[in-house]
């Protein structure tokens, strides 16, 4: 039988477009150490996904930001090495903040669509149904 602690784990992650470019943080720990993500992290004991996702955002990269859509959740077991953990993806505006890597971000960029490098976790797959989904490239 399985325990409570053998369940999966809720994270968030954020698309933000800034000036036509996505935001991105590059890795300072592992899993991924020193390849670029979108922003996010775990949802913490007492706070809604969205809540979490605002947080992660400004904690890492300075930015105030505001959830403006649901964007997609995914759960593949083995996303993460860590274990099996599912993310639940926000659409943010920004609406205020200076960029500045934070938190366990190493470095905060800003990258046109069509120039994402390789990305951590499953980040990839999400940054191609973005583009579909809103038509880009």
């Amino acid at each position: 039988m399985q325990s409570w602690t053998d369940r999966p784990r809720i994270t968030v992650d954020a698309l933000i477009i800034i000036d036509k470019d996505l935001l991105l943080v590059k890795r300072g720990n592992e899993p991924f150490q020193g390849l670029y993500a979108l922003p996010g992290g775990f949802v913490e004991i007492g706070e809604t996904t969205e809540e979490a996702i605002e947080r992660e955002v400004f904690e890492e990269t300075g930015i105030d930001a505001e959830v403006a859509n649901l964007f997609g959740v995914y759960s593949t077991p083995d996303r993460d090495p860590r274990g099996h953990t599912i993310s639940i993806v926000y659409e943010l505006r920004k609406i205020g903040g200076n960029l500045k890597s934070g938190s366990d971000a190493k470095e905060v960029k800003l990258l046109p669509l069509t120039e994402i490098p390789h990305l951590a976790f499953d980040h990839d797959l999400i940054i191609t149904d973005f583009k579909k989904k809103r038509k880009y490239d």
